[in-house]
């Protein structure tokens, strides 16, 4: 059953830099905002650790995703005013998908979902939360949760929640552009959004909006570059992802860790996508785990006596930062042997620790992916065009490639 609702919440609105005033639709998604698994995305940053090297990146994944569903009432909006029919019930349900779309990201995310859990993924513990929500709040919370997972039977509303065209997108790059001060992911969203359209049951984008929807796949590749992919990012990226496997891999043998009852929790046990869907404890543990319980230990393990894990504690917290080189071409075994030597023999490591010091991957940038959920142009005759084809500008076939990039990371 729902629970009883506050009545009057309807005036509430929010101040948001990237679009001004942005008002709640309606008392019981103010009542979804409210609940502390919601509130939990103020506590976790948007992007990670780009502010060690945008300053200004400190945005939070709460400020996203009320951006994203600002956008969501202004898509439904259109796509009703172009004669296509969606009801209260649905456009509540949509602006439920949105809202809860990125509640399942843990702190740093990405840096989480190597070692701290295992085999299940944002989407999937987002998927869950909203299963829980949906105890307590009812059919709304169904309703969203069949547009979260495609069951729908309207595409359209899911294409808007998760696509090469979503709102999601339509928010991060400019929310992103703007904290981080990278001009080359301001978009047209406005433009975007008025010349969306529904064509037998998906979404589709009205020809007079190419130039847009080119601007659109070249800011995003820019600030994959830029931003998401920056060397220095993932330098540091990859330097907690190792900080989090050396606890952990203490941890279990036995060792004294500062960590959170939450963090504790994850340390000490291997976490999996069965012990989600079997056990509602995993996913409380899950809501109580954010940025602070990551950033806290790291603070207090610079001084513990693995020097590994108080190495990369160390130069974490005081951005004293691997160097990183990137390449077009794999770096050879030779080069990453040598690396590991020099770091063996000035950290005097055993063979164990050296893959914590010396890290060697792959990046990938595919800013637009034709096979998977391809962005379809209606023509002014109504033929339906994949974007690659209707563009007369032959980047966008270019940036249909993925690109991949060679990277040596090593202490210095």
């Amino acid at each position: 059953m729902r629970p009883n609702l506050s009545r009057n919440n309807k005036k509430k609105i929010f101040n948001d830099p990237i679009y001004g005033f942005i008002s709640i639709p309606d008392d019981f998604i103010f009542d979804l905002i409210e609940h502390p698994y919601f509130q939990r995305l103020r506590r976790i940053m948007q992007l990670g650790l780009s502010h060690l090297v945008y300053p200004g990146a400190l945005h939070t994944r709460f400020h996203h995703v009320l951006g994203a569903m600002h956008l969501m009432t202004q898509a439904v909006a259109t796509i009703r005013r172009k004669g296509h029919e969606i009801t209260q019930d649905e456009e509540r349900a949509v602006l439920i998908a949105i809202l809860l779309h990125d509640i399942g990201h843990g702190p740093f995310s990405h840096a989480l979902e190597y070692d701290i859990v295992s085999g299940v993924s944002h989407e999937e513990i987002s998927g869950f939360f909203m299963d829980r929500l949906a105890k307590e709040f009812g059919e709304d919370l169904d309703r969203a949760l069949l547009i979260f997972k495609n069951k729908h039977h309207k595409p359209f509303l899911y294409q808007l929640v998760s696509s090469q065209l979503d709102m999601d997108r339509l928010d991060y790059l400019n929310r992103d552009s703007f904290y981080t001060g990278v001009s080359e992911g301001i978009i047209g969203s406005d433009r975007l959004i008025e010349m969306l359209n529904v064509h037998e049951g998906n979404l589709v984008l009205e020809e007079k909006g190419i130039y847009s929807i080119e601007k659109f796949i070249v800011a995003r590749r820019l600030m994959y570059w830029q931003v998401y992919l920056h060397k220095t990012v993932v330098a540091a990226e990859f330097m907690l992802i190792h900080a989090l496997r050396r606890a952990k891999q203490l941890a279990k043998k036995g060792e004294q860790l500062f960590a959170s009852p939450a963090l504790h929790f994850f340390l000490n046990n291997d976490v999996t996508k069965e012990n989600f869907e079997t056990d509602e404890k995993f996913l409380n543990l899950f809501a109580d785990l954010d940025d602070y319980d990551i950033l806290g230990a790291l603070k207090v393990w610079q001084s513990h006596p693995d020097k590994t894990l108080s190495e990369l504690s160390k130069r974490l917290v005081n951005r004293k930062l691997f160097k990183i080189e990137i390449s077009k071409e794999p770096f050879s075994p030779d080069r990453i042997q040598l690396e590991k030597e020099l770091a063996r023999k000035q950290f005097d490591l055993e063979d164990s620790e050296v893959d914590f010091f010396v890290y060697s991957d792959i990046l990938s940038n595919n800013a637009y992916n034709h096979n998977k959920q391809n962005i379809n142009m209606l023509m002014k005759n109504g033929e339906i065009i994949d974007l690659t084809k209707a563009s007369d500008n032959l980047n966008i076939s270019a940036l249909a490639l993925p690109v991949e990039k060679y990277f040596l990371c090593y202490p210095v």
